[in-house]
């Protein structure tokens, strides 16, 4: 059983453990904030290049390097995570979903986004194209980077697609793994309005559609990875919120637990002392 001191120490650094957490779950509280209401102001960007995009491939006839689609012998995975841990399964959920899908295609290679990936794909031995911290450079300036890289690799055919495995900010409890095709670029689904009618040749291009989808198409490539690192980063703060809230409440559970133990042993020792010092007078009685 421990002693009275090893439980005071075990209290002491449970309460110091307890602070940092608490400390941790403020900052992750504070940050998740800015980050959300980032990444909803670019949603409204995100579903308007979408929208364009799809009247410039209902205009027919669309032909760009970017949506040539050949047969798949390389697949590039583009993976995003954290840079940092102590968020519960968020970091793990991703490499394992870019893992499993690893095993679905022919030929890997893997273009990383974030320190935790990298670490936890390292084991696999598949090519690794480049990686890039998360927080390495502000987000517009990443976002341009991984493009131009993806890019390249993609017309000049190291690789034959590009699938893109982030995190999908559902909520602040809810935090979903995702994989979009990034390359060959595929128009998105036809969105419907409120009459349930398509929305369909509401622009007017000029000089010409084809000019416009050549200008368009890789500044979609950017700002579906921009908008991906957006979601990442605030999936990211409320996975470390959640993880410190239950860090702090678990670490209070585990004080008041050993509070009482410590309590309880230190009773059990006042007592014995007493029927020590009892025995002792009654045995200076008798002698």
């Amino acid at each position: 059983m421990a002693t009275l001191r090893q439980l005071r120490d075990r209290v002491r650094s449970l309460r110091n453990t307890q602070q940092i957490t608490r400390a941790m779950k403020m900052v992750a509280g504070a940050r998740i904030r800015r980050a959300e209401l980032a990444m909803r102001a670019a949603r409204p960007y995100a579903n308007a290049i979408g929208e364009m995009l799809r009247e410039l491939v209902a205009t027919g006839g669309a032909q760009h390097p970017l949506l040539e689609q050949r047969p798949v012998k390389n697949a590039g995975i583009l993976l995003m995570t954290a840079d940092k841990g102590l968020a519960g399964a968020f970091n793990s959920n991703l490499a394992r979903n870019a893992t499993q899908l690893a095993r679905e295609v022919p030929n890997p290679h893997l273009y990383l986004v974030g320190t935790k990936g990298r670490v936890q794909l390292r084991s696999l031995g598949l090519p690794r194209e480049s990686d890039w911290g998360l927080q390495s450079q502000p987000f517009p300036t990443l976002a341009k980077a991984v493009a131009a890289q993806v890019t390249e690799d993609f017309l000049s055919g190291k690789v034959d697609t590009v699938i893109l495995v982030s995190s999908r900010f559902v909520s602040t409890i809810v935090q979903r793994p995702t994989r979009v095709q990034l390359l060959p670029i595929t128009a998105p689904e036809q969105a419907s309005r409120a009459d349930g009618k398509a929305l369909r040749n509401a622009f007017e291009f000029e000089p010409d559609p084809k000019a416009v989808l050549a200008a368009l198409l890789p500044k979609y490539v950017e700002f579906t990875i921009f908008q991906a690192l957006l979601e990442t980063q605030a999936s990211e703060f409320a996975a470390r919120l959640i993880a410190m809230t239950n860090a702090t409440d678990n670490a209070g559970k585990l004080i008041d637990d050993l509070t009482l133990v410590m309590n309880k042993t230190r009773q059990a020792t006042i007592t014995k002392e007493i029927l020590e010092i009892v025995g002792g007078a009654e045995a200076l009685k008798t002698s």
